[in-house]
This record gives C-alpha cells, structure tokens and sequence, in this order.
C-alpha cells in the first residue's frame, strides 16, 4: 500500500459514507497556499489583509471593498479567480458534483491549473492505496500533458510534458524534438527512465518527479492500466460498470456512438463518423482505439443498448497529448443523466 501524490492536497478532504470526497476548511486553506497565491515582498496591506482575513475562516465572504483594497492587479485578479474557485467547489455537497459541474453550462471559467489539481485529487482517491506503480503513471496521464515520440522501432512514448520541457532546457538541446527522438540515448541523457514492469516499484519514491516515460504500445502494460483507470473513472462518478479494451479499427457497419478522450481525437471520431475524408497528417496523430461497453446496457439509451461506444486519443500538431477526462462523464450514452 503506498501514499502517493502527496503534494496534491487528497488528505485533507473529507469522504462521505458513500466513498465521495468533502471539501474542508483544510483543503481550501491548502488552496491559498498555493505558490500562485502566496504573497511576495512587495504585496501590498490590502492583500495580506485579505489573505488572513481568507486564512481564518476560508469560507467568508469577500466584500468588493476588502478585494479592491488589493492594489497590485495580477494579485487581485488571481483572489477573483480563487473566490470563483472557491464558489465552485462549494456550490454542492461533493468534490465529484462540483468537478462535473463545472463542465456544464455555458463554459469553464476555471484555469487549466485548477482543473488538473482536482482530477489529480479524484484520481487519488479513485485509485485508492493499492494502485500500482503502473496504473499510478498512466493517470498522470488524465491531468498532465504528455508528449509523444514515434520510434524507429515503433514504439509509441509518451513522457511528461513540462518534465520534457524541463530537461530539454538544462540539457541544452536544440529542439524537444531531438530530446525525445529515435533510440534510448536521448532518454537516458535526460534522466527519463520508461518503465517497466520488472523495475515498477522505482516509481513510488518519484511519484511526483514525473519523470518515467510509458510505451503506449498494443499489449504492453501502460495501455491496459490506461484501460482499467478509466473503467474506474467511469465507475467512480457515473456509477455502472464498463469494460475498455484496446481495438487497432473502428470495423463497425453499426457504429453509433463514440466519445474523444481529447479535441484533437473527438473532431477526427467526428469527421470520420461523418463519411468526411481525414488527411494523412490527422491519421497519423491518432494513437489509440478503444472499445468501451457497458456491463449492464439497460444503462444505455434503449435505441442503442449493447452496442459499443468507440474512445480515441489523438496527439496535437505539437506532439503532445492533453487528455480531457471529463468527457467521458459528458458524453456517453446512459438512458439517465448522471
């Protein structure tokens, strides 16, 4: 049993009887804490006063005065933000109603940062204390962009975006490209290991270096951890069972429903479904199929119950893959809103 992802604030909340997650006063203090909230040398009374005004009771309310007292505007704008957040994460009784809530509606107004923050959170407490070292890397997967190199070989790794970015600036090279391009030198130059079964437990004491790269392969073990997190995703919030397994081809006279994990993935899906013609650039950037059907299809809409709902993922014209796990909260097809 391992503790993983420390930093991410999951020990702080609360869990209902029902196994679903209660934000606390400890949570959003955690929140305030953050370094995109904390005060600098130069940070004005207005907005110390407003931070320990916050710091005391998190949830009190903000009067206009007390936030415009805030002199510098990036600081006021990112309390704006916070009390949105803040709002958001209030507005029902569980972490997993307001996550889904916040992609209803007429937009998200709440900043990339913070929606990866809270499905890292979920992701937490979704895979519990016995997930493994595997299982455990391919989630990262759900809130942290990745980007993709193509081998010679044909080995499909994907490695941690920002992690990338990172070494590829120490190391002094030329391009992300050339960081992450034919062969292992390039990997081991940049200290990023793939791993592998057989070495797993070295992911635990560098579970938040994101620093290990996965082969996204047919048959190897990231993609199937892929496949059983997102079953439990599925699960977690949506409460019916589903079985995903990779497919290598949507070969289906029926096809009726598919969801993208992506945007990149969901408009080729669209214009495919759609008879429309994809150019070679667009097929090359799709790096996975799945099947994902459901083990009970009386869940499903009755038209198409028992039928399979195609998934795909699909990397960006820059190599990098941004999974967006809220769409399969979204968009499959159950006979009952979630």
């Amino acid at each position: 049993m391992h503790d993983f992802w420390r930093s991410c604030g999951y020990q702080l909340l609360d869990r209902t009887p029902e196994g679903h997650l209660v934000v606390t006063d400890g949570f959003l203090r955690f929140l305030l804490d953050r370094p995109e909230m904390a005060p600098v040398p130069d940070s004005c009374a207005g907005e110390l006063a407003l931070r320990e005004h916050l710091l005391r009771d998190p949830r009190a309310d903000v009067s206009p005065d007390l936030l415009g007292a805030v002199t510098d505007e990036d600081a006021r704008a990112n309390y704006a933000v916070w009390l949105r957040f803040r709002k958001r994460l209030l507005a029902h009784g569980t972490l997993e109603a307001s996550y889904a809530a916040v992609f209803r509606g007429e937009g998200v107004d709440v900043p990339p940062l913070l929606i990866h923050l809270l499905t890292q959170v979920l992701l937490r407490h979704i895979l519990g204390e016995e997930a493994s070292p595997m299982q455990a890397r391919v989630a990262e997967m759900l809130f942290r962009p990745q980007r993709i190199a193509i081998q010679e070989d044909g080995q499909v790794m994907a490695a941690d975006d920002e992690t990338v970015e990172r070494h590829a600036t120490a190391a002094n090279f030329g391009s992300i490209g050339e960081l992450l391009k034919q062969g292992g030198a390039p990997l081991r130059a940049a200290e990023l290991d793939v791993l592998h079964e057989t070495r797993a437990d070295e992911y635990w004491p560098r579970d938040e270096s994101h620093d290990f790269v996965v082969s996204l392969n047919h048959g190897h073990p990231a993609l199937a951890a892929l496949c059983l997190v997102l079953e439990r995703w599925v699960e977690h919030f949506l409460g019916c069972a589903v079985r995903i397994q990779p497919e290598r081809a949507i070969d289906d006279d029926n096809w009726v429903w598919h969801v993208g994990l992506d945007a990149q993935a969901s408009a080729l899906l669209n214009d495919l479904y759609q008879g429309k013609d994809a150019s070679e650039e667009r097929m090359r950037r799709l790096l996975c199929l799945f099947r994902l059907d459901f083990v009970e299809p009386a869940v499903m809409r009755p038209e198409i119950a028992g039928r399979p709902v195609y998934l795909a993922m699909a990397k960006d014209e820059l190599e990098c893959l941004r999974l967006k796990p809220q769409n399969l909260l979204l968009n499959l097809p159950l006979a009952r809103s979630a």
